[in-house]
């Protein structure tokens, strides 16, 4: 699914709306007020590489009612955790464990996805976003596949014993390339591990957030960490998958 980055004419008193390849209605939810309400009463992980932690970065910039808690952690690996109080909201963010190529990372801090999932306890208020994809495309493509069959095994367990738990998966997307990159790490091996990402979530009860497509269909130039323009219209995806289930877009037609 993608989201162009044309701009969307908006009909008076409603808020804007883009079909997605899928059928899903994509709302455009920009604002505080917005985000708050789809978010209300929801605990929502994110769970991955830098590209995640920008949509943790998104969410708290954009929704400044989410306050970020100080763990003391460090800037680039995490954990993270923002609360909204008033709203019942917990949005939290934690890296992948490696490989990755983070400067430093404490030990105690080097958790696995799959063991992450394992320990949560899901249900209909829990969303769940995984994306992991950069820190592989430099490792024997194996040791991919390994670690995707590994959550998408910790996936199916969760799933199983909380079947309202929302999961969904972030693509990889194209990137600036210099000649060093070209060489060494260009898209062609990000292609191929997106091709393997979906060959072993198909048929999961998973949502994907398409971000090649997203990415490729937008005006902005290529880059590892898209521009907020283009992460705007990833988090309106995985906000509109959010919301759904409830269909309560009440507040946001505000916008």
């Amino acid at each position: 699914m993608y989201v162009c980055g044309c701009k969307n004419v908006a009909l008076s008193g409603h808020v804007q709306r883009t079909p997605t390849l899928d059928g899903t209605t994509v709302h455009q939810l920009t604002n505080n007020s917005a985000i708050s309400q789809c978010l209300s009463g929801k605990v929502l992980h994110l769970y991955g590489d830098s590209t995640i932690r920008q949509w943790f970065e998104y969410l708290i910039s954009a929704a400044p009612d989410l306050k970020k808690f100080d763990l003391k952690s460090r800037t680039q690996t995490g954990p993270f955790m923002a609360l909204n109080y008033a709203k019942n909201i917990l949005v939290t963010f934690r890296c992948h464990a490696p490989p990755i190529r983070f400067g430093n990372l404490p030990v105690s801090q080097a958790r696995y996805i799959a063991n992450e999932l394992d320990g949560l306890v899901g249900g209909e208020n829990t969303a769940i976003v995984i994306g992991v994809w950069s820190h592989f495309s430099t490792f024997p493509v194996e040791v991919y596949i390994r670690r995707l069959l590994s959550i998408r095994r910790a996936v199916e367990r969760l799933l199983t014993r909380a079947p309202g738990t929302l999961v969904i998966i972030r693509t990889a997307n194209p990137k600036a390339l210099s000649l060093y990159e070209t060489l060494t790490n260009s898209d062609w091996f990000s292609i191929q591990r997106d091709k393997i990402l979906r060959t072993i979530f198909k048929g999961v009860n998973v949502r994907f957030v398409d971000a090649w497509e997203m990415t490729l269909a937008h005006y902005l130039p290529h880059n590892l960490h898209p521009q907020r323009p283009i992460i705007s219209n990833m988090l309106n995806v995985v906000l509109s998958h959010i919301c759904s289930p409830a269909g309560n877009f009440t507040e946001t037609k505000k916008l």
